[in-house]
């Protein structure tokens, strides 16, 4: 791990904006990851990941939020040249621990995003790589990487609304060629997944899906900061907002009056909700 580095010539403000040029406005998605046996499945969640990604500009660089990289205090922000694949997970057949997403990460973009959370004291990190909640899903909706992959991760101990306002703070950069990212799940209680196929959702889980759904469509940001105190499905269907909090930092990234479509609105496995977005 490396702090951001002094001012000086080689990371001028300037010198770094230059390596991303200005843009047409890029898209943000949320995506609900699930299971990860979904890295190496053929299904309805990872055909819609394929056919969203074929959908997707090219971006000048690929910024992922995921649930699995938790950094309580702090805010790092990878700087590898390189991304090495973690494999952050136990218990699964061996095919899913020989996935490969070969990446390139980008030391300049990272300074850059650093920059822009400046004041939230942002570290730049080179030991991270690339965890399951960002490979699982890039290998479908970016199968064949042409552009830098970075991740930031999520200080746990931050309060939703100024987690929100950090992630704000990157929102220029969607108009220099930068695709976000958040993979986690709005509905995510593990603790009470029902591992038969094909298996029905809770009733709790079905409405603080459409609850929060239909809170994003009116951005009704005061519910969605604020989940526990909102609604009483919450406690249940978000035990831990760890995988809420990718779905809050995508949705600090939208511009005012901006329209978002839903995809994967289902609950899998009774309990995990893989509703998706992206900006219209």
């Amino acid at each position: 791990m490396s702090l951001a580095p002094p001012p000086g010539p080689s990371y001028s403000l300037s010198a770094l904006e230059d390596r991303l040029v200005p843009s047409e406005r890029m898209p943000v998605l949320f995506v609900g990851h699930g299971n990860p046996m979904h890295a190496i499945s053929d299904n309805h969640y990872t055909r819609t990941w394929l056919a969203e990604g074929e959908r997707l500009p090219e971006a000048q660089a690929i910024v992922v939020i995921s649930a699995h990289w938790l950094t309580p205090g702090q805010t790092h922000i990878t700087d590898a040249p390189r991304n090495p694949v973690i494999y952050d997970f136990g218990g699964f057949p061996d095919e899913l621990f020989q996935v490969q997403y070969p990446t390139e990460g980008d030391p300049a973009v990272a300074r850059l995003l650093a920059r822009q959370l400046v004041e939230y004291e942002a570290q730049l990190d080179a030991q991270w790589g690339l965890d399951h909640g960002t490979w699982s899903i890039l290998k479908f909706l970016e199968p064949e990487p042409h552009v830098p992959v970075l991740q930031i991760s999520l200080d746990y101990s931050m309060p939703l609304p100024r987690l929100y306002e950090l992630f704000s703070r990157l929102r220029s950069l969607r108009r220099r060629g930068v695709l976000f990212i958040g993979s986690g799940n709005i509905v995510h209680a593990l603790g009470r997944a029902r591992w038969e196929p094909r298996a029905e959702p809770w009733d709790w889980a079905t409405q603080f899906d459409a609850d929060t759904a239909s809170a994003l469509q009116e951005r009704r940001l005061e519910a969605l900061l604020d989940p526990y105190r909102t609604w009483s499905e919450a406690r249940i269907a978000v035990p831990t907002d760890d995988h809420y909090r990718p779905m809050v930092a995508s949705l600090s990234l939208l511009e005012d009056a901006e329209e978002i479509r839903f995809f994967n609105e289902s609950i899998d496995m009774g309990s995990i909700g893989m509703r998706s977005f992206v900006t219209a």
